[in-house]
């Protein structure tokens, strides 16, 4: 594969940059994105913020992005990319908008170029700062890129994006599947549609405390996060728009002081004790292990609690399932305190009260179908983890040239 070299500035068309600029909020309009929006290849639109129509026109006289383009964090971090999924998108602070000349550079190629190895070491090579570290426009601009030819670069990025579209293809999945098990859920606890509409004889009010064990996290020292096959789960897993990041694992080499119970297996359920965020975000958050990521053992840390069914004949996908209705969250936050470190009471978990049956053989059928939806899920999620090192494979392999992209079958 032959490689011509160019400067950044000479193959882009566009690039619209709005550093220190913050235009004036509005409560709903048109969605501003900022750094803490950019995720690679994602953008969160939970962490935009909105402007009026008059400010987006009044704001964007650099010029308006669109669909397609090319959105990079300048700092804080430096160095993710994401590609803009439509128009009419306001974009602020830290972030460069960029595009490709139509018949020079190809976007969805840029896109995989800055996030490979190659193309973070040409902008961290153009990084400035001391506290706060970044790359300016003006920096950017002249980086000195080696890319191929046209045709080539857009064969690259169409089999980069086959496999981008399965992960967020199965992400899709994932969220009707967990939408599907809490609508079922509220047909069988709360609407008691399986009954007629009515609450059976045989069920009572009943305390979480009745059914499950409360078991607390690891207290760990900072000496024991290390390189080591165990990870641990804390608080960073919990998404603060619900879901568990397994970016959020720490490797840790634990003392002899871990007790067998700290130990989390699959589909176990976790309760955030513990928050951060002022708004309570993640406090009272439920989420099911449904992954170990390759390692050999997972535990987890003293912000969280495990809730495991006090009889085994007790599904602990029927624990998830309650913890994840939204009426828990609620339950939750009535039992928070603190100021800048939010902490959950110990009476949150064994106070929640539910209505429950008296024989757990008439919630088989419930059993049996959210059963069947998690383990749905957590097949999707290990075949994301394996198309994701296929894609990283892949990546630097093919911008070097070291593969020969026509060789290669999706």
């Amino acid at each position: 594969m032959k490689f011509r070299e160019y400067t950044m500035e000479s193959v882009l068309d566009s690039i619209i940059d709005y550093r220190g600029k913050t235009p004036k909020k509005s409560i709903n309009g048109i969605p501003t994105l900022s750094a803490k929006s950019v995720k690679n290849n994602h953008i969160d639109y939970s962490e935009c913020y909105f402007i009026s129509e008059s400010e987006y026109k009044k704001f964007m006289v650099r010029g308006f992005p669109q669909k397609g383009d090319v959105l990079l964090t300048t700092e804080a971090p430096m160095g993710l990319v994401a590609r803009l999924d439509r128009n009419g998108v306001a974009v602020a602070q830290r972030l460069l908008t960029i595009r490709g000349k139509k018949d020079v550079l190809d976007n969805g190629y840029l896109l995989y170029l800055l996030q490979s190895p190659y193309g973070q070491s040409l902008l961290k090579a153009k990084e400035t700062g001391t506290t706060v570290t970044g790359i300016k426009q003006s920096e950017f601009r002249k980086i000195v890129l080696r890319i191929p030819d046209l045709e080539t670069q857009k064969k690259i990025a169409k089999v980069l994006s086959a496999l981008d579209d399965k992960i967020e293809l199965n992400n899709q999945i994932n969220k009707n599947l967990e939408e599907q098990a809490q609508a079922l859920y509220n047909s069988w606890f709360v609407e008691f549609e399986p009954f007629g509409g009515v609450v059976p004889a045989d069920w009572s009010l009943i305390n979480l405390s009745d059914i499950a064990e409360f078991v607390g996290g690891y207290s760990y020292t900072s000496s024991e996060l290390r390189q080591s096959t165990t990870a641990m789960a804390t608080i960073k897993n919990f998404d603060r728009n619900k879901g568990f990041k397994l970016e959020g694992y720490k490797e840790i080499a634990p003392s002899s002081k871990l007790k067998i119970c700290q130990y989390v297996d699959l589909f176990d359920t976790l309760v955030a004790h513990t928050d951060l965020t002022q708004k309570a975000e993640v406090i009272g958050n439920a989420e099911l292990l449904m992954s170990k990521c390759e390692y050999e053992n997972v535990i987890f840390s003293m912000d969280l609690v495990k809730v495991v069914p006090k009889n085994k004949s007790l599904s602990k996908f029927i624990i998830a399932a309650i913890l994840q209705d939204k009426r828990f969250k609620e339950h939750c936050l009535g039992y928070v305190n603190g100021t800048t470190v939010l902490h959950l009471s110990k009476r949150a978990l064994p106070d929640y009260r539910f209505l429950f049956p008296s024989k757990i053989s008439m919630l088989n059928e419930f059993s049996a179908t959210v059963e069947a939806m998690y383990r749905s899920i957590a097949l999707n999620i290990d075949a994301n983890i394996w198309l994701c090192k296929v894609r990283d494979t892949l990546l630097p392999k093919l911008m070097s040239g070291e593969i020969d992209v026509d060789n290669v079958e999706i």
